[in-house]
C-alpha cells in the first residue's frame, strides 16, 4: 500500500483555447508539496483550435487531445481515467484559464492526505472574506445549485457546488461513475455522497471572472442553469430513485386528493341544502368545471398510484445498481492496479500504438 510519503499526485487540467494561460498554470504548479513524492500533469485539449497542446506539452506536460470539442464531462472523465492509470494516488482537477491559484494545491489535497477525506473542494463562499467579484446572478445561481445537490444527496452542508478546483483520492475517483457529457460538478459531489465517500471544502482566493477569454460554462448563466439542473435530476434518478419517483407520486396523490375532497365538500353542502346530487337545476353555483376537476382528480389519483408503481420498481433497480457499481469497482481496481511495491511509474507520453483515453471511454 502507498504511503502518504510516497504518494503520487496527478494534477489534471481540461482545455479549450487556452494558450494565454495554460503555461503559467503548469509552470505554477508545486513539484515540493509535504507527503507527496512524485508529482505529474495532465492537460486534456478538449479540440483547441489555438496552440494550447503544444505550449502544455513544452511545459512537461501529457497532453491528451480531442479532436473535435466533446465536452468538460468527457474531458474530465478522460483524464480521470489516464490519472489512474499512471498510479495517481491523489488526483487534483484545476482549470486552465487561470481562475485558480494552483499554489493553493497543498493546501486543497492535505485533508486526503491526512486520511481525514475522500473528496475535497474548493469553496468561494464559505468564508465571506474571501467571496470573489462576480454578478449577482451568478451568486444568486450558485446558492440555488447549492441548495438542490444538498438536497439531492440528503447528507451535505456544502457551500460551493460549481467551483472546478477538486481534489480526489485514488479510492473516490475509482468509485466514481458519471454520464453527463457537459458538465461533472454536480453530478460527481451527488454519485460520491451516494457511495458514502467523505466530503470536505477547503476556503481559497478564487478569481471571480476569467481574465481572457468566455468560459464555456458560465457563458449563460439560464442556459448553464438548465442543463446542469437536468444533469442532477438525472443524477437523483440513479441514486435516490424511490425518493425521486416517491415524491412525484406523493405530490400527484395530494393533488387529487385536494381536488377531490374539495369537491366532496361542496357536494356535501349541496345535498344537505337541497337534498339531492347538485346540478344545474339543483345547484345556482354548479359549474362546468366541477365536471373537470372530477376528471382531474381522477386522473391525479391514477397518475399517482402508477408513479408509486414505478417508485418501488425504480427502488429495486437501483438495488442492482448499486451491486454492478461494487462490481465495476472491483474491476476497476484490477485494472488500475499498480506494479509489486505499489508505485507507479512516472506520468508520461503514451507508447506508441496505445489507446487514448477517449479509445477507452
Amino acid at each position: 500500500m502507498t504511503t502518504a510519503a510516497s504518494a503520487t499526485l496527478v494534477v489534471m487540467m481540461p482545455a479549450l483555447n487556452e494558450e494565454r494561460t495554460v503555461g503559467a498554470v503548469i509552470d505554477g504548479i508545486p513539484r515540493d508539496i509535504p507527503g507527496v513524492g512524485r508529482v505529474g500533469v495532465i492537460v486534456v485539449d478538449d479540440g483547441s483550435t489555438d496552440a494550447t497542446g503544444e505550449i502544455a506539452r513544452e511545459r512537461g506536460a501529457v497532453v491528451i487531445r480531442h479532436p473535435v470539442r466533446m465536452g468538460l464531462g468527457r474531458s474530465f472523465g478522460d483524464g480521470m481515467e489516464r490519472a489512474l492509470r499512471e498510479g495517481a494516488d491523489v488526483i487534483v482537477n484545476i482549470d486552465s484559464d487561470g481562475q485558480f491559484n494552483p499554489a493553493d494545491i497543498p493546501e486543497l489535497i492535505a485533508p486526503i492526505l491526512a486520511d481525514e477525506a475522500d473528496f475535497v473542494t474548493c469553496t468561494r463562499f464559505q468564508d465571506p472574506a474571501r467571496v470573489p467579484e462576480m454578478p449577482a446572478v451568478k451568486k444568486w445561481g450558485n446558492r440555488r445549485m447549492c441548495t438542490i445537490v444538498n438536497f439531492a444527496t440528503g447528507t451535505t452542508r456544502l457551500t460551493d457546488v460549481s467551483c472546478g478546483f477538486r481534489a480526489f483520492s485514488r479510492e473516490a475517483a475509482l468509485r466514481m461513475n458519471l454520464f453527463g457529457r457537459f458538465t461533472y460538478t454536480h453530478e460527481s459531489i451527488i454519485d460520491l455522497a451516494r457511495k458514502g465517500m467523505r466530503i470536505a471544502e477547503v476556503p481559497l482566493d478564487v478569481r471571480g471572472e476569467r481574465k481572457h477569454g468566455r468560459s464555456r460554462m458560465a457563458s449563460s448563466v439560464f442556459a448553464y442553469g438548465f442543463r446542469a439542473v437536468a444533469v442532477i435530476t438525472r443524477a437523483m434518478c440513479y441514486s435516490r430513485p424511490l425518493a425521486f419517483f416517491g415524491g412525484i407520486a406523493l405530490l400527484l396523490v395530494l393533488l387529487g386528493l385536494a381536488q377531490g375532497i374539495w369537491i366532496l365538500g361542496h357536494w356535501v353542502r349541496v345535498i344537505i341544502d337541497v337534498g339531492g346530487i347538485p346540478s344545474e337545476a339543483t345547484d345556482p353555483k354548479y359549474l362546468p368545471r366541477h365536471r373537470i376537476l372530477m376528471i382531474g382528480a381522477s386522473l391525479f389519483l391514477t397518475l399517482g398510484f402508477l408513479v408509486g408503481i414505478l417508485a418501488l420498481v425504480a427502488d429495486m433497480l437501483g438495488r442492482q445498481i448499486k451491486v454492478a457499481d461494487q462490481l465495476l469497482y472491483f474491476a476497476r481496481r484490477g485494472h488500475f492496479a499498480r506494479g509489486g511495491d505499489g508505485d507507479a511509474e512516472p506520468v508520461s507520453e503514451p507508447a506508441a500504438g496505445e489507446p487514448s483515453p477517449a479509445d477507452l471511454s
